[in-house]
């Protein structure tokens, strides 16, 4: 599992260890791990040049002094100081021993055009807003020279802490960051700028808190908690999914609902909704009932919403399926027809899943302000309608409304999810998941990923039906782990 922890707590970490280290071995152990990334990026040292960007503070120093280790293999390394009276005195006189040399900013064009690699020195973690104004000329130059960019510990600009944007930021190709990930380097809209991630071990771990800010689930963790059947299973131990979705304008709804149910192992999935011959068309395992969804047989979660359409008849169904003591999911239609106090007073587990619009509605803000600020959103909402909430988007992200529970954001997936009717099969897959007994936070965070995977599996250009077929294939690949 990636971890990712706040400023503060690794700042904390940071002095701990430093008190039991020779002074200036933090920022030797940094320095040496962004040399090697940097080389590999390069391909070979020799003969290559390399400009780095260098600030006021300790990240510059960790910019210089792996720039020395670069030099010293072979490299032409030029530093470009932003701030040369307040630049880390030992990082610059390691640089100029190695063979290195530094610049100031009005030197810098040539530098740039030259260069195969930039190193972001400017701003570390503790760094709030955005690029000022020389530092953004600086890298508009990066920009046109096409070389590769290396950001030290996160891309100048971004908010380490929420990964939101108050300015001009770097986008780097490679973020090689140290001890611990930080929240923005996973979270978009920051995310976007890190490029690929590189984690550097300086040895904070055992100063690290055993509950981070934010993690993120890999294969391993994901396989540890999928459900599987025992041999005394029957369709009913192995979870019944009641399925309330589709309308006669949107039937595809609810098709696409009860495939993501299906093939997320479900032993069963009852429909109740007016598309119940273009479900039975599609799978016609499903059980299919006429009644209200409180009269319609047992079930252990409900997934409501899909395509349901307005209008009474939808709100009074979404507001008898929430009166249900198992397990609900609200999607779509479901969330703008939503009881916020019949949300909280469940006793049952509840799932929401809005995009960044239906966010903005659920909580009355404007659909920016969410995807700006992604991180304190998702945790704000949950908190407000005491459940579980998953925020699409292009790093979907998992709030409990428990406080203490780190958000989870969700690493797979692909931009070509954004298509009509993936999030149906989203919603009958987490729904699956609740009836097979996963906490709510834990089923929404599965779903999220087997979802994710089986769109990378499927291929570019997709279709929410392609997603569906592709669930087994991805929960196959987890398992091998």
């Amino acid at each position: 599992m990636r971890t990712a922890y706040s400023v503060e707590t690794v700042r904390a970490a940071e002095r701990a260890l430093m008190a039991r280290l020779p002074e200036g071995e933090l920022m030797r152990r940094a320095a040496a791990g962004l040399a090697a990334a940097c080389t590999g990026l390069l391909g070979g040292t020799y003969g290559a040049r390399v400009a780095l960007l260098v600030g006021s503070g300790d990240n510059g120093g960790d910019a210089l002094y792996a720039g020395a280790r670069l030099a010293r293999r072979g490299a032409g390394v030029t530093a470009v100081l932003l701030a040369p009276e307040r630049a880390h005195a030992g990082g610059l006189s390691a640089l100029r021993a190695a063979g290195g040399r530094a610049v100031g900013t009005g030197e810098a064009r040539p530098v740039l055009a030259r260069a195969a690699l930039v190193v972001d020195g400017i701003v570390g973690i503790g760094g709030k807003g955005g690029l000022r104004a020389e530092a953004a000329e600086l890298m508009r130059l990066v920009a046109e020279s096409g070389a590769a960019v290396v950001a030290v510990d996160l891309p100048s600009g971004v908010d380490a802490d929420t990964g939101e944007l108050h300015g001009t930021a770097v986008r780097a190709d490679a973020t090689v960051t140290f001890g611990a990930y930080k929240p923005g380097l996973l979270i978009d809209p920051a995310r976007e700028h890190a490029g690929a991630l590189r984690l550097v071990d300086i040895g904070l771990g055992p100063h690290l808190p055993p509950a981070p800010e934010v993690e993120a689930l890999q294969h391993a963790d994901v396989a540890a908690l999928l459900p599987r059947p025992a041999p005394e299973s029957d369709k009913y131990r192995r979870g019944v999914v009641g399925v309330v979705a589709g309308s006669a304008r949107y039937p595809g709804a609810a098709v696409l609902a009860v495939a993501g149910a299906l093939r997320g192992g479900a032993g069963a999935v009852r429909y109740v909704g007016p598309a119940a011959e273009a479900v039975v068309g599609h799978f016609p395992e499903t059980l299919v009932s006429t009644a209200s969804p409180s009269k319609a047989g047992r079930v252990q979660s409900w997934v409501v919403g899909p395509g349901l359409g307005d209008g009474p008849g939808p709100q009074s169904t979404v507001d008898e399926v929430l009166d249900a003591d198992v397990p609900v999911l609200v999607d779509a239609d479901g969330l703008r027809l939503l009881d916020h106090d019949a949300v909280r007073a469940r006793t049952a587990p509840t799932v929401l899943t809005p995009h960044a619009g239906e966010a903005a509605a659920l909580y009355g803000e404007s659909r920016p302000e969410v995807e700006a600020r992604r991180l304190d959103s998702v945790r704000t909402l949950a908190g407000h309608l005491g459940a579980t909430v998953l925020l699409k988007g292009s790093s979907t992200l998992v709030a409990s409304p428990r406080d203490g529970d780190p958000v989870r954001v969700n690493p797979t997936g692909t931009s070509w999810l954004a298509t009509a009717g993936s999030g149906d099969v989203l919603a009958g897959l987490i729904g699956a998941l609740l009836a097979a007994g996963l906490p709510a936070r834990e089923a929404a965070s599965v779903g999220a990923y087997l979802h994710g995977l089986a769109a990378r599996l499927a291929g570019p250009p997709l279709t929410a039906s392609d997603v569906a077929s592709q669930l087994p294939r991805a929960w196959r690949e987890v398992e091998r782990v």
